[in-house]
Parts: structure tokens; sequence; C-alpha cells
């Protein structure tokens, strides 16, 4: 284990989440201007949330909420407790969202999941997450830094670079998406190389897209290697983690997880499918009952590892209607803004498919008038940071007059 917070009791697990919660609650609502409007405007104060049985009287704060009060005014000030200058970082997502990193060690609390993976001092580790604007790459080099391993800031993309780095050095760790791992994998060996000869890989810890059991067999077998996943965003770090032992995701020590109903925001029991609303427990920027859009739930089940926490059962679906791609959220709003720029286009969806198991994005489009699609591509990929694969549909061919905006047809068996 990496820290004993990961073997307690039931019931001191308890007793320090709500200590935990308690002090960020009395300091949110005295600095955040976010929070204690959301407190007033629900008729509570912090008197009226005197236990985890009572936590859920506070309402949810949902990230296009979010997306909304970043674009007011207020800008992010409003949601920290602290002046912006004493920030670490601040990183921007796609939506356009801002993430501020506070000061701290392991602010976004990887280290628990890195360690429980397998990654050990002196482990050699390719990072393949971007270190530009987006808070991925940093966020999680630096536990891997803290636990004594050596990172290669590779970044995403340019694979024959990414191969040759993974061969000529001995690099015993990836971490980046389980689908970009599949394309050096595929690139390699059509190059003629062994992926367990030529390749040092002993364990790879991916995020940021669903994994699906056929996908990470794959790529065990391939590189004889160990594959284990984490949940986290990029507004809250990490939620949950897989151990050795798989069977789900242990949550986090460093937040309280729960799993609610996506209409009323209030917990289900366990076993139920619900919403993922997390509260981590960073001061500078609290994000209080943060609903996440993921849907999973929660697995019961005492784990062989050790460990005694509850775990995440997977990430089987979205509350609404965005949609997670190569590691990115599609917003149809945002979607809609470019096709405005296209007069032609009378109708148009958003497909996301995955064959083999890799991420597809198809943009169908239905014309009455000229169209370039290729500066579409441009502009979608420019305000989306993905670029789509555009079918105009044949003359006399129509998308139904009830189709979603956006459409997921991925399978994960």
């Amino acid at each position: 284990m990496y820290s004993n917070l990961e073997t307690q009791s039931p019931q001191d697990r308890k007793d320090r989440k709500w200590g935990e919660l308690k002090k960020l609650m009395d300091s949110a609502w005295r600095d955040s201007m976010e929070f204690k409007g959301r407190m007033e405007r629900a008729g509570l104060s912090p008197a009226d949330v005197h236990s985890l049985e009572q936590w859920p009287e506070i309402p949810v704060l949902r990230k296009k909420e979010l997306i909304g009060l970043q674009a007011t005014g207020a800008k992010i000030s409003g949601l920290l407790t602290c002046d912006i200058g004493d920030l670490q970082r601040i990183y921007q997502s796609p939506g356009p969202i801002f993430d501020p990193e506070g000061r701290g060690e392991d602010y976004w609390g990887w280290t628990e999941g890195f360690y429980a993976a397998g990654f050990r001092k002196k482990d050699v580790v390719q990072m393949t997450f971007s270190y530009h604007l987006t808070p991925a790459g940093l966020m999680l080099e630096e536990p891997l830094r803290g636990l004594g391993c050596a990172v290669i800031p590779a970044g995403p993309g340019n694979t024959e670079a990414q191969i040759a780095l993974m061969t000529e050095l001995p690099v015993t760790g990836f971490v980046g998406m389980a689908s970009y791992l599949r394309v050096i994998a595929d690139k390699a060996s059509a190059s003629g190389l062994d992926l367990k000869k030529d390749f040092h890989l002993r364990v790879a810890f991916v995020a940021a897209e669903r994994l699906s059991e056929s996908l990470r067999r794959g790529l065990e077998r391939d590189f004889g290697m160990l594959v284990r996943q984490g949940y986290g965003t990029a507004d809250l770090g990490c939620v949950a983690y897989e151990c050795p032992r798989l069977g789900g995701m242990h949550t986090a020590s460093r937040c309280y997880v729960e799993i609610c109903d996506p209409q009323t925001g209030r917990p289900l029991p366990v076993g139920e499918t619900g919403e993922v609303v997390v509260t981590p427990f960073t001061h500078a920027y609290p994000l209080i009952r943060f609903a996440t859009g993921d849907l999973s739930y929660f697995v019961d089940q005492k784990c062989r590892c050790g460990r005694t926490s509850l775990k995440l059962g997977g990430i089987v679906g979205r509350v609404d209607d965005t949609a997670k791609v190569k590691g990115q959220f599609i917003y149809p709003g945002q979607a809609a803004g470019v096709m405005a720029e296209f007069p032609g286009v009378s109708r148009w969806q958003i497909v996301v498919e995955n064959p083999k198991g890799k991420d597809a994005l198809f943009l169908k489009v239905q014309l009455d008038g000229d169209f370039d699609p290729k500066k579409c591509e441009a502009l979608f990929q420019k305000r989306l940071k993905l670029r789509p694969s555009i079918e105009i549909l044949p003359k006399g061919e129509a998308l139904p007059e009830n189709a979603p905006l956006l459409l997921d047809n991925r399978r994960f068996d």
C-alpha cells in the first residue's frame, strides 16, 4: 500500500472523510462566492449540514454550470478561495474551462493509483499525455516523480519517435490512452519489432477513455505487461483507480465519492447505477458535490488486494448527450457553433464508433447549398480539438427528424 488510508475500517474512513468535508465546507462558505451562493439559494448554511447523512442536502454543481460560471464576469475568482496569483498553475480544457491547480504535494492525488498499478522507484516512464495548456501531462507526471520514477515527457503523437524512445531506452512504464498504446503496438509490429523482446514495458497506467477488456487483454498479451486504468477529470484529479486484482476501481482517499440519482442528486443504494458525484479535499478550488455526468455504480465486495474502500464498477455511460472521445469531451453546443459557419448544411449529426477498439469520429451532413468539407474539418478540430471524418449524405437521403445531434455507437465488451 502507498498509504494506510487505503486500509482503514469503514467507520474510520467515514469519520475521516466527514472531518475533511466539514473543514472544506467551512472554508468554502467563508471564501468561495460560488459555494456560498449555491448554499444560500437552497436555504442552507454549514450549520444545517452536520453529518454525512446531511451532506446530500447540498445541491450538486454540474460541469455545464461550471462552464457558465467561468464565462461570467466573475471568471474563476468567484470559484476560488484564494487569490488567483496564489495558485500553482492554471490550465484550460475544452469547453473552455479553466482548471486551477493549488499548491501542495500531490495536489491532484494520483500517487495512490500509480503505486497500486505497480509503478516503483527507478522505473522509466513514457508520458504520452499532452503538456500544452491542458493538465493531463503535468498532472500525471508529478506523482511519478514523487515515487522516484524517471519521466520522459513525450506528449501525444509522433508515433515513430515514441517507438524509438521505448526501444532505445529501458522504458518500463507507459502513461496515456490505451488506444494510443495499441497504435504504438500495431505500428511497431508492422515495422518488424518484437513487442516482448524489443520493448521493456512492465506496466501501463491508462486513462481519459473507457477501457474495454478486449483491448486490455490484447495489450497485456502482446507486450507481456500489466495494464491498469485510473478514473478522474481535469477538474477533479484522481477519483478512482484499479489495483492488480481488478474487480472495479478503488475510490481515492483524497476525495468523497457518491453515486446519485441524476435528477435529484440524492445518493443511490450500493449496486445501483447513477451519476458519479465527487468532492475532492482541495481547498483552493472547492468543487463541492461536483456532478461529473459519468454513470457508474459501487461494488461493495472485499478486494483481495487488502484495500478496503468501495470500488466503482467502471464507467458505463454518460448522463447527458456529451461523449468523451480520445480523451476530449464533445459538446453538441460547441459543434453547433461550428456548423453555424456553414449555411449550406441543413442538418448534421456527430456519430462516435470504435471499430477494433479505436475511437472514430464522424460528422454526417445534409446539404442544401455549398459546403467546404476541408474547411469544416479544420474549424471543428480548432474548436473541439478533434478532427472528424465528414460524410455528406447523397442527394435524396436525409437524417431522421428526431435524430440526436450526438450518437454514440461504441461498444465496450
